[in-house]
């Protein structure tokens, strides 16, 4: 049976509506005179279907490419846009009344996403076929947009009440006793967002009354019976503004409040439950797992102890550090002999009140440092940017003196101001189903906000030393420094330990069982290895070892502990030979993390671990991070996404390929309304998006961010490397406005030099790091809920996000490293 018409469209466009007239026959055998029979009669079925009665509701919701809107006909209600209605009509006009032809016909509209990818796909094929047949002409054609869409961290739109999409005649009563019949976008208990003409205009906060006609029939009104509404925002486009209002005078008793909800609970499915939150959500949780797992900055929150100490003003001390693969060589720097935390020689009260008046010019600060060992000692020394105005001369020299030590590191400062409250993201669900995941997300604990509102700032700190090039300091010579002078900036050992916890950024709890630091002799044998160690911390299942050599192990080994040691302590357990299973290793293999590997018989380490708690619990020193109080961890890391200013990129997998349209950023990014974010959406030709030309325009850059992902594994340290970015003022074609260099196409410094003399005479200059991750798998458990709930009520929706999600495969954090290498070349002329 012949399905495909489409070589007799213009034939079905000419007898449109004609199938049920009675002269319809002989002009159809008149004009179908040398078509086959068989096609003839096939084709005469398929226009007097196409004229038959059509009852099927038209909702191009989410379908096309335009805002759709209400749209009764003969009492029956759609959901079309602009296009689709001179459609609609164009067509009831030729057919007569609403039949199939006008149903297929409004349903293929240009503006349907269906046909505007098909269009694309055919697009496409035409250029390469045309790119193909002029080979020797051009073979490459430029490209100037890379459009991605920004989404925010923090952008976690909170309901009380589930909305339903649904539409129902409503009668307004405005001030004056003014009306106006109108009908409801969707709805929710207390809740209603309804549809005007600009030509009737409701303000913010404006009181009006609300009487639901469409509800006439399932509910019994009392005679005039109104409610209030008041208005809580609006939006406007050319046509209409739709506008958000909350019932305010609802009693707690309320029969219609106690309808409402029976209803929505009773129609969601068939109507729909409005979704934009949860999707809005859900999109800014994934990508915030994804980036802050792979965090390349160290995040420092900054404790206000003037109160505790009876002090005046304010004693800023670094309280909790917040560290990932990839940052923790920033932490672990700034510890000495001991193996303690000195991050407060990085920043201190001094230092961050230069970082204060950094930023109130706009800049950040930079930090200068070398570690000098002495004696077993270790002694750091540090300056900064700012500290460096003071004396020129002094600090050139001191700077070629730090950059001659191996130990050298420049680090950037930054800072926001943050506040307790945005501590917590909720889900964005109903009370209920919240309820049923507390567990997952619970509310904040009266400990922890106590402890937020003792955390007014919050520092990130960021490494430019493998990307800065050394060399250009250490040529400054350092002859005749005043070393009495240079030791005057070295940090003085505080007698007293730096109270700082070190939180790792995680989004399961992966630890079931108290965890206590404990240092014993462990001798490790596995076939052919035997090798010694020093255990770091235990637990009754599990223990880490530090390694006296790199041991060639892989996750899934199973291991063979003996404890010297611990066996002279006792005679009742027997501790040689006892299995345990190798569950995660450091990259140099030389710290295995360990669980017990139980066969047959009950495992002797466990019992003699559970004892040696039991009986030592006072004695024994717990880990801290284990021992921190609950929901504190993840309130921090949301206080910091909240407040972020870095900005992040995913890299998506598509097909064999990778595609980059995403980038994600705190709010705090927003607000400064300059910088390369803001460039990237001024070069932008849509709006709302931003132009990833600076980063990618380069065709180096892109095939260099591909090879390295496919060799990178999630265990691995991001990989760095510097783009040299110039945007040049009043030229509008972004190919030739923005010009795009990696460093090591740079490859002197004389051309460096240059590159940025030349941009900054022409526009502007940019100097960006960038930190490529191999993405980690997604914890899910976190994302479920929302996920859940979406995919319950547009299961399509669900499964789309869910392949969003699984196709993360790397994390590109940009760090604007531009005021580092202006000063570095102003420095070395």
């Amino acid at each position: 049976m012949m399905k495909d018409f489409t070589k007799y469209q213009q034939l079905i466009d000419r007898f449109r509506g004609l199938a049920n007239k009675p002269d319809f026959d002989a002009k159809f055998n008149a004009a179908t005179g040398n078509i086959v029979k068989t096609e003839k009669f096939l084709l005469k079925m398929e226009l007097k279907r196409l004229a038959s009665a059509c009852t099927r509701v038209l909702d191009l919701r989410g379908l096309v490419d335009g805002e759709c809107q209400l749209f009764d006909y003969n009492g029956q209600s759609h959901f079309l846009d602009n296009i689709a209605i001179q459609v609609f009509n164009e067509n009831i006009e030729a057919y007569g009344s609403y039949s199939f032809g006008v149903y297929e016909a409004v349903k293929d509209t240009k503006n349907n996403f269906q046909n505007i990818y098909q269009n694309e796909q055919n697009n496409a094929e035409r250029s390469v076929n045309k790119s193909v047949s002029t080979t020797k002409i051009s073979n490459v054609i430029e490209k100037s947009q890379y459009p991605a869409k920004l989404y925010c961290f923090d952008n976690y739109p909170n309901r009380n009440e589930e909305r339903m999409n649904f539409a129902i005649a409503l009668t307004l009563t405005l001030s004056g006793n003014k009306q106006i019949q109108t009908t409801s976008v969707d709805i929710s208990a207390t809740g209603l967002k309804l549809r005007l003409t600009n030509e009737k205009t409701l303000a913010k906060g404006e009181v009006f009354s609300v009487f639901f006609t469409g509800f006439e029939e399932e509910f019994q009104f009392n005679k005039d019976e109104c409610l209030t509404y008041q208005v809580q925002n609006t939006y406007r486009n050319s046509d209409t503004q739709l506008v958000g209002c909350q019932r305010i005078d609802a009693p707690e008793k309320d029969s219609f409040l106690r309808f409402l909800t029976g209803y929505i609970q009773g129609n969601k499915r068939r109507y729909k439950i409005n979704l934009t939150n949860s999707l809005s959500a859900l999109q800014a949780r994934y990508i915030e797992q994804f980036s802050l797992v792979k965090l390349n900055e160290l995040v420092i929150f900054m404790q206000d102890s003037a109160e505790a100490a009876h002090a005046s003003g304010q004693i800023l001390t670094p309280r909790y550090a917040l560290t990932t693969i990839n940052n923790q060589h920033i932490y672990q720097y700034w510890r000495n002999e001991k193996k303690q935390s000195v991050l407060n020689f990085l920043i201190d009260n001094e230092r961050f009140s230069r970082l204060k008046m950094a930023k109130a010019q706009g800049q950040k600060l930079l930090v200068y440092s070398f570690i000098h060992q002495h004696q077993g000692n270790t002694f750091f020394y540090s300056f900064d940017d700012q500290q460096l105005k003071e004396d020129e001369g002094f600090f050139i020299k001191f700077l070629a003196f730090a950059a001659s030590k191996e130990s050298f590191a420049i680090t950037l400062l930054d800072y926001q101001q943050v506040s307790a409250e945005q501590g917590y993201s909720p889900y964005t669900l109903s009370n209920a189903l919240s309820k049923q995941q507390s567990y997952l997300n619970p509310p904040l604990s009266d400990e922890v906000k106590a402890v937020l509102s003792t955390l007014p700032y919050v520092v990130t700190a960021s490494d430019l030393t493998q990307t800065s090039d050394i060399s250009e300091y250490q040529a400054l010579g350092f002859a005749d420094l005043d070393l009495e002078k240079v030791k005057t900036f070295g940090h003085k050992s505080n007698t007293t330990t730096l109270s700082l916890d070190e939180i790792y950024i995680n989004y399961t709890i992966q630890r079931q069982e108290p965890r206590f630091k404990y240092k014993t002799p462990v001798q490790v044998e596995c076939q052919p290895l035997n090798c010694s160690g020093i255990s770091e911390d235990f637990s009754v299942s599990g223990l880490k070892v530090e390694l006296d050599e790199a041991a060639r192990l892989s996750v899934g080994d199973v291991v063979y502990l003996s404890f010297p040691k611990l066996q002279k302590m006792t005679s009742a357990f027997d501790l040689k030979q006892l299995p345990y299973k190798v569950v995660k290793l450091n990259r140099s293999k030389t710290i295995i993390n360990l669980r017990v590997s139980v066969k047959e018989h009950q495992h002797i380490g466990r019992s003699f671990f559970k004892l040696l708690i039991e009986k030592n619990k006072t004695k024994l020193t717990p880990d801290e991070y284990a021992m921190l109080m609950p929901g504190l961890s993840a309130a921090l890391r949301t206080l910091y996404a909240v407040n972020s200013t870095t900005i992040f990129s995913m890299i998506q997998s598509s097909g064999s390929r990778y595609k980059i349209d995403v980038l994600a950023t705190g709010k705090a990014s927003l607000k400064a309304h300059s910088g390369l974010l803001t460039d990237m959406r001024h070069l932008s030709d849509r709006s709302s998006y931003y132009n990833l030309y600076p980063l990618l325009g380069n065709l180096n850059v892109s095939q260099l961010l591909e090879q390295h992902l496919k060799r990178k594994l999630s265990t691995d340290q991001a990989l760095s490397d510097i783009l040299y970015i110039g945007i040049r003022n009043n030229v509008e074609q972004v190919d030739k406005a923005v010009t795009v260099k990696l460093s090591s196409e740079l490859d002197s410094a004389e051309l460096k030099k240059f590159f940025i003399k030349r941009s900054l005479k022409q526009g502007k200059f940019y100097c960006i790091q960038l930190n490529l991750s191999r993405s980690d798998k997604p914890q899910m458990e976190y994302l479920s809920p929302e996920l859940s709930y979406i995919s319950a009520y547009a299961i399509h929706r669900g499964k789309h996000i869910e392949q969003e999600i699984w196709s993360v495969a790397g994390i590109l954090q940009l760090i604007d490293i531009t005021q580092e290498t202006l000063l570095r070349y102003r420095v070395a002329v």
